[in-house]
C-alpha cells in the first residue's frame, strides 16, 4: 500500500497562475490558530504553517487537523475553494521538526 499524504499545501496562486493577494495572506491565515509565547512572539500551530512553495507563499496543513478540529479544516478548504487557490498533496513522511517534537513530547524532555 502506498504512503498516504500526511499534509496538504494550499498554494497562493490560482489555476490560471494569478498570485493571491494580500502578500501576507498565509501568515494571516495561520495566525487564526496561532498563539503568542512567553517571549511575546507568535507561535504557529504545528498543524498550520506558512511556507514558500516554488517561490509562492503557501500554507502547509497537517491532515491530523481534519480529525482534531473539523470546523477549522472545513474553513481552510472553503477558503481555498472560494479563492480558487491550488491545493496539492504534501509529504507522506513527517517533517523532521515534527518528528523531533513528537520525540520530545513522548519523553518529556
Amino acid at each position: 500500500m502506498a504512503d498516504q499524504p500526511k499534509e496538504m499545501v494550499i498554494i497562493g496562486a490560482s489555476e490560471s497562475g494569478a498570485v493571491f493577494r494580500p502578500s501576507d495572506w498565509a501568515e494571516r491565515l495561520c495566525g487564526v490558530i496561532a498563539v503568542f509565547g512567553e517571549d511575546q512572539r507568535i507561535n504557529y500551530s504545528p498543524f498550520l504553517q506558512p511556507i514558500f512553495c516554488q517561490g509562492i507563499r503557501s500554507v502547509v496543513v497537517d491532515l491530523q487537523l481534519r480529525d482534531l478540529e473539523p470546523a477549522a479544516f472545513d474553513f481552510l478548504m472553503a477558503f481555498a475553494r472560494d479563492n480558487e487557490l491550488k491545493v496539492r498533496p504534501g509529504r507522506c513522511q513527517p517533517r523532521p521538526e515534527a518528528a523531533t517534537a513528537e520525540v520530545v513530547a513522548a519523553t518529556g524532555a
